[in-house]
């Protein structure tokens, strides 16, 4: 398979199954890579995972958002990924991959600022040396945002169907539970996640995306690293006077598919994605891969 076919293949992934794709790509690089050069296994992941010492996150401020890039183990990796597989599902059921991006990214923020505090401000944690990898946070995040958005949703689990919310009330109550029986950081960082996303949906219910200073933060970053335009000398241009146009089909189509949506979501946060239909399902399912 070359390079471009890759390209291709990478760019049809969803936004979830590219965080994927990434996880595993940076886990299997960085695994071979300290083998092979026989290094020590942290030799490279020294540099991304999230000190608890605050001056020395001052040093690696890059560390709040890449220490959700590198995993411990396989099986640290491999229980991430399908829980966000999972999770994924659901949200972009429900939106696109813009929000989608804001949810994550700003739990695994919302995680990384938690361990932070926690182990600059309680005196248990005081002398010991520690640092957080891992997507939990981020994936804690999403998983929340949906049993949040969406409560009384059933998804089947083995034989038996369960709401959402009583997922969601499960893993974190599994997190307060086991702070104090190992893993500490991990834990308090999957709570902040799961705050993040509970309160991103509650305020999203009630028609505030927290997000949006996120996404046009992102926005004007990624302007920066692309390629300027090159200017068109200014030209006099007769015309004639422009009467209004009518709209083409393409964007009638545009304006009305999104007023469905809007519709389909209003409905969510009045009566619940139960209250929704087959075919409302479908189109939003639809809808969200299209975004």
């Amino acid at each position: 398979m070359d390079a471009g076919n890759l390209k291709y293949q990478f760019a049809r992934l969803s936004i979830a199954e590219k965080l994927i794709a990434i996880n595993v790509a940076i886990f299997l690089v960085n695994s071979l890579v300290t083998f092979l050069m026989g290094m020590p296994a942290d030799a490279i992941m020294r540099w991304f995972e999230l000190p608890k010492d605050f001056f020395d996150f001052i040093v690696q401020p890059w560390s709040l958002v890449t220490y959700s890039f590198f995993h411990a183990g396989l099986w640290h990796l491999f229980w991430n990924m399908i829980m966000l597989y999972f999770s994924a599902r659901i949200f972009l059921n429900l939106f696109g991959p813009r929000r989608f991006t804001n949810v994550y990214f700003l739990g695994v923020i919302a995680g990384g600022l938690m361990f932070l505090l926690s182990y600059n401000v309680f005196p248990v944690f005081s002398g010991i040396n520690s640092s957080l990898i891992g997507a939990s946070a981020g994936v804690t995040a999403v998983l929340i945002f949906v049993c949040t958005y969406i409560p009384n949703q059933e998804v089947r689990l083995l034989f038996f169907n369960v709401k959402l919310w009583y997922i969601g009330v499960f893993f974190v109550l599994m997190d307060l539970v086991q702070i104090p029986m190992g893993n500490a950081g991990g834990h308090i960082a999957h709570l902040g996640g799961a705050l993040l996303g509970y309160i991103y949906a509650r305020q999203l219910l009630h028609g505030k995306d927290i997000g949006e200073g996120f996404s046009n933060t992102l926005d004007g970053m990624g302007n920066l690293f692309s390629k300027r335009e090159k200017k068109v000398p200014l030209r006099t241009v007769y015309r004639r006077k422009p009467g209004k146009k009518s709209p083409t089909k393409e964007q009638y189509d545009k304006e009305a598919t999104q007023r469905k949506i809007d519709g389909i979501l209003d409905k969510i946060s009045k009566s619940g994605y139960e209250s929704l239909s087959q075919a409302e399902k479908d189109f939003l399912f639809k809808a969200g891969k299209e975004d």
